[in-house]
């Protein structure tokens, strides 16, 4: 016999009752691991989307973006607050700008979404599935979260697809982008129309190119985008190109050129640019080497690409503003930065307490890279480094005994590793923290 209409309703009652304290409950939970539930989305989302993780740049702000959309959800999950009293986080915002400016497909940032709002959904219903619930308030928990996610999702998603769209349109009327889109066929089609690329830059593709990335970290200025042009148009004054370079905004800080040197080959020894290269205002350089044609032209903006996503990874600790692919382990670094989780782990086991990110293991790193670089000679080492001699044999030999706690390698391995370090810095060493997590 069915319960009387009235029981129904006070069951009703209390039942939205217990799903706004249910939900309230996950989302604390959900606050101990936000941490985690935002590293987690980050990597799928990189690893799953095209165009996501080109740039360390851009996925430190795709991280930065989900932490405030995940941040905002489980805000909404604790305090049972409407969709439509919110505002959109200022990371997520700025990320869907810099894919407009970086001319990420639009489908990318959507497809984002979507990805984050599966990826939210099952650590719910994890959530809910281990909390032993009765079946009709986890049923009405299950049917409250989805709404509230979804509903959320919806509107982000229109709110940043507006970003997106404006800031397209603004960056597709500003100066250089009509020669940004023809480059970007250049270097990403099969059968390009290079007839249509030098009729429109001016540029042969048939004589030997330099590429060069410049970029200005910090605070956007209004005047970044010219200062970055003069620099990259005084660097091909300075190295004496055959004409005048080609230049292109990327984004609000950073812009692509390549120098034209017809017939001659010039030298890129990083070392001689940083020599006649003026960089002001904290800007930076990545450079490729110099290649010949069309091919040439690709491959030397991918080196100078590689040199700069070495440079842009968080913690890279590079002293110098002058990055090139031809310095040493910058080739092989900038594969193995390409998956800097398991990058890490392998710099970890191969050389043991001196991956610490510690003053002492720093010195002791310098003293055997340098080692290994001057031939194993002590005397060399101790010249180089400008300390005694019996300085580096004590410091050889702590730094030997410091790897042997870790997993047999070989020299090779290690003096990779090493150079792993010099370069990617912090992004790869082991704090602290790290082992109380």
């Amino acid at each position: 016999m069915s319960p009387p209409q009235s029981q129904l309703s006070r069951a009703s009652a209390a039942t939205d009752t217990e799903v706004v304290m249910a939900i309230a409950h996950i989302g604390r939970e959900l606050k101990s691991r936000e941490r985690e539930i935002t590293e987690g989305m980050t990597a799928l989302m990189a690893r799953e989307i095209d165009h996501l993780d080109d740039d360390p740049q851009l996925v430190e702000m795709l991280e930065a973006s989900v932490h405030g959309n995940v941040a905002t959800v489980i805000h909404v999950l604790i305090n049972d607050i409407p969709v439509d009293h919110l505002q959109p986080t200022t990371a997520a915002v700025e990320y869907a700008r810099r894919l407009a400016q970086r001319d990420v497909p639009s489908n990318s940032l959507v497809r984002a979404y979507h990805m984050g709002q599966h990826a939210m959904l099952r650590i719910c219903h994890d959530e809910i599935a281990g909390r032993g619930l009765p079946a009709p308030l986890t049923l009405a928990v299950i049917k409250r979260l989805t709404e509230i996610i979804y509903s959320y999702v919806d509107w982000i998603t229109l709110y940043v697809f507006d970003a997106y769209e404006a800031e397209r349109t603004r960056w597709m009327n500003a100066r250089g982008s009509v020669r940004s889109a023809t480059l970007h066929a250049v270097l990403s089609a099969d059968r390009p129309d290079t007839s249509t690329f030098e009729t429109e830059t001016g540029y042969r593709l048939m004589q030997t190119h330099l590429a060069l990335i410049l970029w200005r970290p910090g605070p956007e200025q209004p005047s970044t985008l010219n200062m970055l042009d003069t620099q990259a148009r005084a660097i091909a004054k300075a190295l004496h190109t055959n004409g005048p370079p080609i230049v292109t905004a990327i984004d609000r800080r950073t812009v692509w050129a390549w120098l034209p040197f017809g017939r001659c080959h010039p030298a890129t020894d990083t070392t001689k640019l940083r020599a006649v290269v003026d960089l002001t205002d904290g800007t930076r350089l990545a450079v490729g080497l110099p290649s010949h044609g069309l091919e040439g032209f690709r491959r030397s903006h991918q080196q100078a690409g590689a040199a700069y996503f070495i440079a842009t990874v968080p913690g890279a600790s590079s002293p110098h503003p002058v990055i090139g692919f031809g310095d040493p382990g910058v080739a092989a670094v900038s594969l193995l930065a390409k998956d800097l989780g398991s990058t890490r782990a392998w710099v970890r086991e191969v050389l043991g307490e001196l991956a610490e990110d510690t003053d002492q293991a720093a010195t002791l790193r310098l003293t055997l890279s340098t080692y290994y670089a001057k031939g194993e000679s002590h005397v060399h080492t101790a010249q180089s480094l400008t300390v005694h001699r019996n300085t580096v044999k004590y410091r050889i030999t702590k730094a030997i005994a410091a790897t042997s706690s870790a997993a047999p390698s070989d020299k090779l391995d290690i003096a990779l590793a090493l150079q792993v370090c010099r370069l990617l810095g912090a992004g790869v060493l082991r704090r602290p923290r790290d082992d109380a997590r």
